[in-house]
């Protein structure tokens, strides 16, 4: 963006709102998209990532109030979130999308498993669930901060108790209101300590939902009674527990609001949640790309109706200057009141101030012990060795196995040809699989072929059908619900591999990486004595723990300290 940084930078102050223009305070409500990455041909969405020119605009011509960010490593983002905050107006709020740490978003940090991971630890020990959901909630912001970002849109408070949820799923902590509220205000605990935002999401629950909303509107028919039951008693413990955001989900849910999404719904935004629950802290809006929205509101209107409902934070609108633009006319118009703008304006300024101070005090800290603040001292606590093994610990106290195993070393070193064979939803976007990726890697040192299918495979079956011949296969499947996909994970190539594989007595071994509810699908087909391995994770490391249990005879367990 044709600027220069120094190794030393002064964090902005901020300014009084009530200096700002009209169109000025409007603008802070505004979030948008930007890319992780730091240059132009980089971006890889570039439908919702603005150039460097438009963000250059957007931050110091609008003066927008916050920058969401996807994709990069964490040096780059490092130097991405200086880079923003230095052209912005006013000091930023800077979110990602980190449910599962730092490293699921950008390369480099520690990436957690799913939180339904250490939900289902709850069960057993809730104890430990809860002490790893704290870990968890400490990393993410402990590192987060390190590179700049300041709001974590995390955690996840849906109650997940369809298992056809395509857009929830292992998102969330658990089934049950009870596990997901213990977990997730363990999670909020462990993020305080290093004071940046957190948010509870998506409300007023998105966990019963067959329909993913980033592709059209879901509708919840359960009775208020239900509601109050299920879906929002993780969320009154949110708010008990000091979180500083909530997310609005773009539901339609008729018990509440006959007409409106959650989103744009007045009734459940600001009767419900901001007068009912008390909840003092932003509410920010699900991004309003999302075809729940666009499918039937233009986007100017949606936008003047979501800060009509109770929205202090306009997240990913369509065109964020026709959207300032839109509802500065609403306020000139009488539609809205200069007083609703600026109740948001002083929740913004509030939060503002609290990341301000926090951003400060990791400067002050960085330049006592190294004399000056530098990218390079912020990367160094990411993925510190307390860190990794939390997330090791997790993936091996949360995975399950079964059949015979470990594999006898006779059934890998036959004679017979061996197969790995990997099915996965679509290679060309798979940030956990690559050419030196645990699933490929290990496999391939015991003498296996690859063998992998995807989106793109033409005629997958009947191209398995003519390789098949008699070679014993390790079937590994990466499975799990997605947003876009419209679909929990389950494919019927999957299904269908599996059954080919049983009648022709070929099926090794099986490792379902991601949806408990593919194992609980599966299981009932395979043999008692096949072996079998399950894990909440897919990421390199998930691949290896499992691999390891699934080949090794005995199991090493990693052993961590307390990090708080």
């Amino acid at each position: 963006m044709g600027k220069r940084y120094s190794r030393r930078t002064t964090v902005k102050s901020l300014p009084d709102w009530k200096n700002l223009s009209l169109k000025e305070q409007v603008a802070q409500m505004v979030v948008v998209r930007a890319s992780g990455y730091l240059f132009d041909h980089q971006i890889q969405y570039p439908a919702w990532e603005a150039s460097a020119q438009q963000l250059q605009f957007w931050l110091q011509d609008l003066g927008v109030g916050g920058v969401i960010l996807l994709g990069g490593s964490t040096a780059e983002l490092a130097l991405r979130s200086q880079q923003l905050q230095e052209l912005a107006k006013a000091p930023l709020l800077i979110a990602a999308d980190i449910e599962e740490g730092v490293g699921q978003r950008f390369t480099g940090a520690t990436w957690f498993p799913p939180p339904m991971a250490v939900g289902s630890l709850a069960q057993q020990n809730l104890a430990q669930a809860q002490f790893y959901a704290e870990q968890m909630g400490a990393i993410t912001a402990q590192e987060a901060l390190a590179i700049g970002i300041n709001w974590l849109l995390a955690p996840v408070v849906d109650v997940n108790n369809n298992p056809q949820n395509p857009v929830i799923n292992i998102r969330s902590f658990a089934e049950t209101p009870e596990i997901v509220s213990q977990l997730a205000c363990a999670f909020i605990r462990g993020a305080q300590h290093y004071q940046v935002l957190t948010t509870a999401k998506h409300f007023p629950g998105h966990g019963d939902t067959a329909t993913d909303s980033h592709l059209d509107l879901p509708v919840i028919l359960h009775s208020e009674s239900r509601l109050q039951q299920v879906e929002l008693p993780p969320f009154r413990a949110a708010i008990a527990s000091g979180v500083d955001a909530i997310m609005s989900a773009h539901l339609l849910v008729r018990a509440w609001d006959n007409q409106h999404p959650a989103t744009l719904s007045k009734q459940i935004l600001t009767n419900l949640l901001r007068n009912s629950l008390e909840f003092e802290g932003l509410i920010v809006t699900d991004a309003l790309v999302m075809g729940a929205i666009t499918n039937s509101y233009g986007a100017e209107f949606a936008s003047v109706m979501a800060v009509e409902a109770g929205a202090d934070i306009l997240l990913m609108p369509t065109d964020p200057e026709s959207t300032i633009e839109a509802v500065c006319e609403a306020v000139l118009a009488g539609r809205l009141s200069r007083e609703r703008i600026q109740a948001s304006l002083e929740r913004i300024w509030k939060a503002k101030a609290k990341v301000i101070i926090a951003q400060q005090e990791q400067r002050k800290r960085l330049e006592a012990s190294e004399h000056q603040y530098s990218v390079t001292n912020s990367l160094s606590q990411l993925a510190q060795p307390v860190a990794l093994a939390t997330a090791a610990s997790i993936l091996q106290d949360s995975q399950l196995s079964g059949g015979a195993l470990p594999l006898p070393p006779e059934s890998i070193n036959s004679q017979r040809q061996l197969r790995n064979l990997i099915v996965v939803d679509d290679a060309l976007v798979c940030d956990f699989l690559r050419r030196n990726s645990p699933a490929l890697l290990l496999p391939s040192q015991k003498g296996y072929e690859l063998q992998l299918i995807d989106c793109h495979t033409p005629t997958p079956l009947a191209a398995i059908d003519d390789a098949v011949g008699t070679r014993i296969t390790l079937l590994q499947l990466f499975i799990r619900g997605n947003p876009f996909r419209g679909s929990a994970g389950f494919t019927p190539i999957a299904e269908n591999l599996l059954k080919r594989l049983l009648k022709k007595e070929i099926l090794q071994a099986i490792i379902i990486y991601g949806s408990p509810y593919a194992l609980k699908r599966f299981l009932p087909e395979l043999p008692p004595e096949t072996p079998y391995v399950f894990s909440y994770g897919q990421m390199p490391k998930a691949q290896e723990v499992a691999l390891e249990v699934l080949f090794s005879p005995s199991t090493s367990v990693n052993t961590f300290t307390y990090f708080l």
